[in-house]
């Protein structure tokens, strides 16, 4: 393996977040969702398990409430009881972990501190000596420790709390944490490896692969390098691994029995990853595996994992992605399907995979400043990731479909995925936190530092302080609003290069100027780059927030005929709220005119598009023929509004659907 490549001397030392869109929910998260999901996974509040169609409802015999924290106790030896939950379960306390980790880092609050500081207490008293820290095993089958990887998640499970550990050391300085995470990959490195004396695999769910690269990056330990490298490239080096592992343990002893007969591609461990071509299997497990990938692959420089992590970026967002940044399109084991297999009404489209899609997006544009890496972030964050959480934050989407008919929801078995309702909380309560997460530490996502330029790719009001007494205030209003000024403050007069992501939704259209000169700029990979020298520069750049109309790739059956629309960032959907009627029967005409408004009362502040350039099936009676002969419907002219997608299924319930009729 290559040594890792050097860093620059430019770094990041503060992030304030101060867009009003942003800070709405991050005030959101600090004051009503970490705590809310800190009182469901301590079973202190009446939060209980919704209508999850893939709760094990075995696992929950004994109560519909988290035991999260409990189980943890009970390993500690400070509870007695029993395992309650899935064997993923501890990871419910890392991510909101991980989350509270980052709040406290710009809204610094003593109770949320004393509890995390409790909570990495109890964790300490539960992980043995050895490193090994998962509570169903621990408390329930101790024999059967790194005996079943395809299904257990053990490496999952402490995967997760690395991440929590490194964040947690990184905002709150608390040094057990960060033993913590390192006693855990010691345990790792003394079973796992080429050696004779260890297990010639890995685990079944990735994510232990991410979160040794975060590990490495805060404690500079090749070590942890090198456990990384030998996860991902020995992956798939035996595609018979997981079968001989559970013919050894008993085939009866699996946890979802149905899964043994899915194959491995559904475990991305069908072929080394130098090998895969495309994404497949499992989405969140795809792609928290391509998220370590690119990692190591900047770190390292190894070309043949760059390649592989590009061919798999390559086949997701220009094959299998949903406009809203949504992946996966089978509820059938939370799934890739196949390219340009993109239904609508059975989209699955876990809000965890958005996020992993996230991870995924900022790992390769930090190995390379390209555009179409920052637009994917951006479409995460605005829609596809952001719908999983409900404007009051305390209801959440696991599923996040493009087309909702209740009825069909309540009554279609192929569709009791597709919930027109968020709900408090799931059995499988991975997304919650995971959302979470990911908006909690929002500020990591503005900026990307690489030799001697920074990189301003996402238009979110900020104030940052960077080494060498640099400044970069952004104002701006986007969503709403194409309009961002930069105010760089450079007193030391360093040369540097300062660059801005030009979205590919006005990559046609677009001005900028520096310094009251507008420039000339090609804006090639989708980026504009201007060299900073003097102690002041002010850059305005001005987006084209016109409404445009996408249409889908002809490969895509679902949406032939169709267009979805979208303004700025911001993908729109139907409500049946605002548009009475089956949405189906309306069509809007070719080329068809919007108006924008920002009504400041309506979910929390919105941007809405309104056209009259629509018609709508006017309703047969209950009387007519089910099929007519030679009559095409009768058509009127209508109005049509449009919402945000995130938005949707905050009001009244009922039908919704990005993809419009043309």
């Amino acid at each position: 393996m290559k040594k890792p490549t050097a860093t620059t001397n430019l770094s990041i030392n503060q992030v304030k977040i101060t867009s009003d869109f942003w800070k709405r929910y991050r005030d959101l998260v600090a004051n009503v969702v970490v705590p809310y999901q800190y009182e469901t996974i301590s079973d202190k509040n009446d939060t209980t398990i919704g209508d999850d169609a893939f709760t094990d409802k075995e696992a929950y015999q004994d109560g519909l409430q988290s035991h999260a924290i409990e189980n943890l106790k009970i390993a500690a030896g400070i509870s007695k009881g029993k395992h309650v939950g899935m064997n993923f379960q501890d990871t419910d306390v890392y991510k909101w972990l991980e989350a509270a980790a980052y709040t406290l880092q710009y809204h610094p609050d003593q109770q949320l501190q004393a509890e995390t500081d409790a909570v990495v207490d109890i964790i300490a008293k539960a992980q043995q000596p050895d490193g090994y820290l998962s509570t169903i095993f621990q408390i329930k089958f101790p024999e059967r420790k790194f005996k079943r990887l395809q299904q257990s998640h053990e490496l999952y499970s402490m995967g997760h709390y690395i991440e929590a550990g490194v964040a947690y050391y990184e905002a709150t300085g608390n040094q057990k944490a960060l033993e913590i995470a390192e006693k855990m990959a010691a345990c790792l490195e003394d079973n796992f490896g080429l050696e004779d004396n260890k297990i010639h695999g890995y685990g079944g769910h990735p994510e232990i692969e991410l979160a040794l690269m975060r590990l490495y990056e805060v404690t500079g330990k090749e070590e942890y390098l090198n456990l990384t490298n030998y996860f991902i490239r020995q992956r798939g080096q035996d595609p018979d691994f997981f079968d001989k592992q559970n013919e050894a343990d008993g085939w009866d002893n699996a946890f979802w029995p149905d899964l043994n007969t899915i194959g491995n591609e559904y475990y991305y461990a069908d072929k080394p990853v130098t090998e895969q071509t495309d994404a497949h299997g499992h989405a969140v497990r795809c792609v928290y595996l391509a998220t370590g990938l690119a990692h190591l692959a900047r770190v390292t420089g190894d070309q043949d994992l760059k390649d592989a992590a590009q061919r798999i970026w390559n086949d997701i967002v220009k094959k299998q992605m949903y406009i809203t940044g949504n992946v996966g399109q089978t509820s059938t084991g939370e799934a890739f399907t196949f390219d340009y297999d993109l239904p609508t009404d059975t989209d699955y489209g876990e809000t965890c995979a958005s996020v992993a899609m996230t991870f995924f997006a900022r790992q390769m544009l930090a190995g390379d400043f390209k555009g179409e890496y920052g637009d994917v972030i951006e479409k995460e964050i605005y829609n596809g990731a952001l719908s999983g959480m409900a404007l009051d934050g305390t209801h959440y989407f696991y599923v996040n479909p493009l087309e909702v008919n209740p009825s069909e929801s309540d009554k279609n078995p192929d569709k009791k995925h597709v919930l027109p309702r968020r709900q408090a909380w799931f059995g499988t309560a991975c997304c919650p936190s995971n959302i979470t997460r990911l908006i909690a530490s929002m500020d990591r996502y503005l900026y990307e530092i690489k030799d001697n330029t920074i990189f301003a790719h996402q238009y979110i009001a900020n104030s940052t302080t960077f080494s060498d007494g640099i400044q970069i205030d952004q104002d701006s209003n986007l969503p709403w609003d194409g309009t961002a000024n930069f105010e760089i403050t450079n007193p030391n007069n360093v040369h540097f290069n300062f660059a801005v992501r030009i979205p590919n939704w006005s990559r046609d259209s677009f001005k900028i100027t520096v310094n009251d000169q507008v420039i000339d700029v090609d804006g090639k990979d989708g980026i504009v780059v201007v060299p900073i020298t003097g102690e002041k520069t002010s850059i305005e750049v001005v987006l084209d927030m016109k409404t445009n109309l996408i249409y889908a790739n002809a490969k895509v059956r679902a949406n032939a005929d169709d267009v979805a629309v979208q303004r700025g960032p911001i993908v729109y959907c139907a409500e049946q709220v605002d548009n009475p009627g089956n949405l189906w029967n309306y069509q809007l005409d070719t080329v068809p005119s919007f108006d924008f408004a920002y009504q400041e009362d309506l979910l929390n502040g919105v941007g809405v598009l309104t056209t009259n350039d629509a018609t709508k099936v006017e309703t047969e009676s209950d009387s007519e023929s089910l099929y007519q002969f030679n009559q095409a419907p009768r058509r009127a002219s209508t109005k049509l509004t449009l919402i945000p997608y995130y938005s949707w299924a905050n009001r009244d319930e009922g039908q919704m659907s990005v993809w419009l009729h043309k």
